[in-house]
This record gives structure tokens, sequence and C-alpha cells, in this order.
């Protein structure tokens, strides 16, 4: 494996895990545009995920698209090529790469919560594990997600002649907030903007049930007393305040930072995260038994020194085109 300006390559089977420039061969992890780009000669994803690029690129994405469902190895010359569920969003995976007798496990991006929005996390022994960092910071502890979903519904309780507004990105956290709002027994209609239907109607048809939602209607004197989500840049924007005496709320790991809450103006700051923490970043490098740790994109300093320190083997690849994709 290393790194070319395309992204991580494989040299033993010729081709790339999430490129950022199209390619001849890509698989790819997840639908997060900085993970899931189009232009790609031949695009190899599971079929959740090839359906998210469709969904948001249009069928002609690449020019060829291979369905590889979990667990099923395929072989591209010397190299075994095995897709594992990563826990992310609807799709994700890990890319387990076995050549030579090696194990080299990619895991894109991940989490260990539970969610019912994403096929659970699976454990992948190797030799190499490429680990993100995106919280990779000892002070980046996720609380349970149903305490941040509680904080939420008794602000509703408090001001029932408020509308909620909630920014949360349009693939992932969307659907996983109004999974989340179920599973605490919340069973109105979530409104939502415009610009999060396509995806959240996507994974309705992709067997992930979330109960009723529905569009923001003209007539916004109507959402007192409702959630709304909406995009994150949307929170500050005029369209917000159209809703009647609006609180600001957003749902992001990056809302344990004060600061961040402030930028942007929320009031009602949600820490649920779609990555790992810094507790389960460490567990998963322990777990997987790999001696050797690549860390991607993320805080990736404070993670290699914790490795090197266990006696682990680690370096920071530092690729360049990945971040969350609105910062997560």
């Amino acid at each position: 494996m290393g790194v070319r300006p395309e992204g991580l390559y494989c040299k033993a089977g010729d081709f790339f895990i999430d490129p950022v420039r199209p390619v001849s061969t890509a698989f790819i992890t997840h639908g997060h545009s900085d993970h899931a780009r189009a232009g790609h000669v031949k695009a190899i994803a599971t079929p959740d995920t090839l359906a998210i690029m469709a969904c948001r690129y249009g069928e002609g994405f690449a020019q060829k698209c291979v369905e590889l469902p979990y667990r099923q190895p395929i072989h591209f010359s010397d190299a075994r090529v095995t897709l594992y569920p990563a826990g992310h969003i609807l799709g994700s995976a890990q890319v387990l790469i076995e050549h030579g007798g090696a194990r080299l496990a990619i895991s894109g991006d991940y989490k260990r919560t539970a969610d019912c929005t994403a096929r659970e996390f699976e454990l992948v022994p190797c030799d190499v594990f490429v680990t993100e960092a995106t919280f990779g910071l000892p002070v980046f502890r996720h609380p349970d997600p149903q305490k941040e979903i509680e904080k939420l519904l008794t602000s509703l309780a408090i001001f029932p002649g408020s509308a909620h507004l909630v920014g949360c990105y349009a693939l992932g956290k969307t659907q996983r907030l109004i999974a989340e709002l179920r599973r605490a027994g919340y069973d109105k209609t979530v409104y939502l903007h415009g610009a999060l239907l396509a995806t959240t109607e996507l994974y309705e048809r992709r067997g992930i049930p979330l109960g009723p939602f529905a569009p923001v209607p003209k007539d916004r004197r109507s959402l007192a007393g409702e959630i709304v989500l909406c995009p994150p840049s949307q929170l500050a924007d005029r369209w917000s305040r159209s809703l009647p005496e609006v609180i600001p709320a957003a749902a992001s790991g990056w809302m344990q930072i004060r600061a961040r809450a402030k930028q942007q103006r929320v009031e009602l700051p949600l820490v649920i995260s779609d990555h790992c923490d810094w507790p389960q970043l460490i567990e998963t490098i322990h777990e997987t038994g790999a001696e050797e740790i690549w860390v991607t994109h993320g805080r990736e300093e404070a993670l290699v020194h914790y490795c090197r320190k266990a006696g682990l083997q680690a370096r920071a690849l530092s690729l360049l085109g990945y971040e969350d994709e609105a910062g997560e």
C-alpha cells in the first residue's frame, strides 16, 4: 500500500480506496462526498453506497458500478478484497486487503455506537490498521445519544410555542437523528428542509423505517412546537428567521466544543456523532491486534503519539482532500 496524489493506492491489485481524483478502479467506503467522488471508470462499493452515489450524483457517476456485498471477497491480481460494516452511515464499509499472507484493514469513517440506520461495526483482525482520527484527541468523549435527544424533547416541552430547528447533515445525521427521536418515543411528524428530503427518502427505500416526515410547509406559523431539521448552513440564514420563535440547535460531535456552537449561533448543542470518540478509537486499535497503525484525516498527531507509546508502529498518512463532508 502507498499514497499517491489520487489517494491510498494498492499496488498489488492496482486500485485506489476513496480516491480524490478520477481513477480506473476505486473502492468507495461510503457515500459522503469527501470519500465518494464521481468520474471513476469503475466504482466498487456496497449496494447501499452505490445507491447513495446515484442519488447524489446521478446514475452516470461512474462508467461501471460493481456492487460488492459485505463479506463477499473479490480478487484483483494477487490481492483479495472484502468489505465489512463500518457503522458510520448506511452502506459504510471497511476494506480488508489480503496479500502475501498479510492483512491490511482500512476503516474509512466508522463508529461503534449502536445506530439502527447503519449496519453495526464489525471488528476486522489485521496486521496493519488504517484508522480515521476525526475525533482523535483525548478530550472527545461522546455522551449517550439518547441523553442528547432528551435535551431536545425537554426544551420542546418547556417552550411549546417554539419551532426547534436542528442543523444536521443531509446524509447520515438527518436519518439517524430521526431514528433516535423514534427510539425516544417521539412519533410526531418531523419536518425537513428540502435539501434533506432526497437522502431521507432513499433511506426508507433501502429499508430503514423512519416514521412520518414531511417537507417544511409554506405556512411556517404551523411549526410552533415542532421539530424541524435543516442543513447547518441554514441555522443563521434568513430562511430560519421565518420560523415561529425559533430555537436553533445542532447535532454533531463538534458540539462538544462550545466555541463551535457559539460560532454557529446554536442555543441547544446536541453532541451526537457518527464517528468514534477517543476511547473507541483506542479500543478498536487494540482489538484489531494490528502491530502497525496508519492514521488518516483528523487529529493524526495525538493518535500516532499514543500508539507509539503503546509499543505499536504508527505513522500519519496525511491524505489530502479528506475532511468531513460539512464538518460532521
